[in-house]
């Protein structure tokens, strides 16, 4: 059984005065059921893209995302949601 989740809600938290990459902090709600929060706003080489929360007690050489999506559908409709709210946030 296939279902689509779909992002009913977003929050940004624009850095004010960025130093580094950093450019905002989100939390999103997943089909009004679920809130994950601390993904990050970053501005790369290639542009704008979301990051998902590491495990901050792993001690490996690579990171461990605590969660992340699976598909590349759900990670595109994250992506541009958050993407989309955090330019009017940068308008506003």
């Amino acid at each position: 059984m296939s279902q689509t989740l779909e992002v009913t809600n977003v929050q940004i938290y624009p850095i004010k005065e960025p130093k580094g990459k950093l450019r905002a902090m989100a939390r999103i709600v997943l089909a009004d059921q679920l809130q994950l929060t601390g993904l990050r706003v970053y501005d790369g080489a290639k542009g704008l893209f979301v990051s998902y929360p590491n495990d901050p007690s792993y001690k490996g050489e690579d990171y461990r995302q605590i969660f992340h999506p699976v598909t590349g559908d759900l990670r595109a409709a994250i992506e541009k949601a958050v993407l989309d709210e955090y330019k009017l946030a940068e308008t506003a």
